[in-house]
């Protein structure tokens, strides 16, 4: 039953799962986002009944009608979240109430219902329970969750649905960046911008990756591995890349951050960083950085380090950036101190290797 709603999660386990020895294999390099699990959530919203019709269910192919509100007005809102294995053999989420609150928050911005925090934990905890043996046991391995909503009433009118289709599927990862991506290089994006304000950026929502693609692939042909975007106003100050935010480490032992102005993604990876460096006595700022002070700032050598972070890609240093006038290296192109400290620390208190002060950790077992 989930608590305060009602509404019960019926359990149909998948007839036919995936053979032991076949998921071993399966899970012995799962890359990520390629290999998924027997069963996903499902739960259904009509206008004036609310959320209903919810089960954990084999996974299976969606049967949609091609005027879906969806396929026509992009009404859709999605999280990223990882259930991880436990240095004592458990299972764990992190930080699943901050996702549950992201997902609101979409949501509203989508105009779409409010999922309560209740269902969607609920949801998750129940798909990681039946499909824990998916999470592998190789360093870094763990549970990759999507949950997600749709809108799902066939009508071909510009206006909010009256149905949705609310779901979690869940994918056995590796590593983000493949052969663990010492340092990441990055293309600035200078004709395209990610979000506008009032526009989208702070919902995570496809519209905003899918503006991020031509980019990225702008990118890949300059050899770069990602794409940052400047701001859609000046095209001067830094925002964040296709699906992270960036951090910047300067000699003093400072931290520094793009603010949550609207169009930029509020991580919880990101918070999370901010709250471990601050406890530990390191001066982190909010506010706005430019690229040509980040050029400066790695020439003179008062930027010592940069670096990615994002539930899927976790912490991931930053070594060169390249942009339409040349490029520029930061640091020593590689991990710095305190990237790999942040990165660590983080990663210790997702799978129950250090003590957890904030109560980030959910146990599952």
């Amino acid at each position: 039953m989930t608590a305060n709603t009602g509404l019960s999660f019926e359990i149909e386990a998948n007839a036919s799962p995936v053979a032991a020895n076949e998921r071993a294999e399966r899970l012995i390099d799962p890359g990520f986002g390629r290999v998924f699990t027997d069963h996903m959530a499902v739960v259904r919203y009509t206008e004036g009944q609310g959320w209903h019709s919810a089960k954990i269910q084999a996974r299976a192919p969606l049967q949609m009608d091609p005027a879906s509100s969806v396929l026509h007005y992009a009404q859709e809102i999605f999280e990223g979240m990882k259930a991880y294995r436990l240095a004592d053999g458990g299972t764990a989420l992190f930080r699943p109430e901050a996702n549950a609150r992201r997902f609101q928050d979409s949501a509203r911005r989508m105009a779409m219902p409010e999922l309560p925090e209740e269902i969607f934990l609920e949801s998750v905890r129940r798909l990681v329970e039946i499909d824990r043996d998916w999470i592998p046991e190789s360093d870094g391995g763990s549970l990759y969750l999507r949950p997600f909503m749709i809108a799902s009433e066939v009508f071909l009118g510009v206006k909010p649905s009256s149905e949705y289709l609310y779901m979690v599927i869940a994918s056995s990862v590796g590593a983000y960046f493949k052969g663990g991506a010492p340092s990441v290089s990055l293309w600035v994006s200078q004709d395209y911008t990610r979000a506008a304000p009032g526009g989208t950026g702070a919902a995570k929502c496809g519209g905003n990756y899918a503006s991020s693609l031509l980019a990225q692939s702008e990118a890949i042909r300059h050899g770069c591995d990602q794409v940052v975007f400047l701001d859609a106003v000046e095209r001067r100050w830094i925002e964040e890349l296709g699906g992270m935010n960036i951090f910047f480490v300067f000699d003093d032992g400072s931290m520094l951050t793009p603010p949550l102005t609207g169009t930029i993604l509020p991580g919880i990876t990101r918070d999370s960083i901010l709250k471990l460096a601050r406890e530990q006595g390191i001066t982190v700022r909010e506010e706005p950085y430019s690229l040509d002070q980040w050029r400066a700032d790695a020439a003179s050598g008062r930027l010592t380090e940069s670096f990615a972070c994002g539930t899927a890609a976790v912490v991931t240093p930053i070594g060169k950036v390249s942009t339409p006038e040349g490029s520029f290296t930061i640091g020593g192109g590689g991990a710095g101190q305190l990237t790999t400290q942040m990165r660590s620390r983080l990663v210790e208190i997702q799978r129950g290797q250090a003590p957890d002060p904030h109560g980030w950790v959910t146990r599952l077992d």
